[in-house]
């Protein structure tokens, strides 16, 4: 599959030819293809003027930066404590299951992402799973299809034939 740069040329003319600029330049990339191809990651090396493998060791030393297509949404699972002690297992499980894919694994349609992570930061909602930027406190496996339903894209509606 051929990668467009366009998108990537206008975001590498707003940076100087410097190293200094190499992470936002990933930023800006990720958030334009939603990961970071080898393309695109070659084009930046050549940008910043540094090897490809430097490029290739930051991005693989962050977690924030992505190799492969992401899930339109992506949802992760808390594994800290309070979660873990409340049924979060149990809970990554029914994900696991529903969306037929592991921890760290996104859908075949490219709909879901799913991660897990050591904390949310809402221990006294556990177990807790947020999907994008939403919070889902007290999930239980019983409560896993209505939250992905309520993420997954609607089919567009048709119009009546008059």
């Amino acid at each position: 599959m051929q990668i467009d740069l366009a998108p990537l040329e206008q975001i590498l003319a707003g940076y100087a030819r410097e190293e200094r600029w190499l992470i936002p330049i990933l930023q800006d990339a990720q958030d334009v293809y939603g990961y970071l191809p080898f393309e695109v990651l070659q084009a930046i090396a050549r940008h910043v003027q540094v090897s490809f493998s430097k490029v290739y060791g930051v991005v693989t030393f962050y977690t924030q930066f992505h190799l492969k297509p992401r899930g339109r949404n992506v949802i992760k699972v808390c594994t800290g404590t309070a979660c873990h002690v409340r049924g979060g297992g149990e809970v990554l499980a029914a994900l696991e299951e529903a969306l037929r894919i592991k921890a760290g694994e996104t859908t075949p349609d490219l709909e879901f992402t799913l991660e897990t992570v050591a904390c949310l930061g809402a221990c006294g909602l556990a177990p807790v799973i947020m999907v994008n930027e939403d919070t889902h406190g007290r999930v239980n496996p019983d409560s896993i299809k209505a939250i992905l339903d309520s993420y997954r894209k609607t089919a567009p509606r048709e119009v009546a034939a008059v």
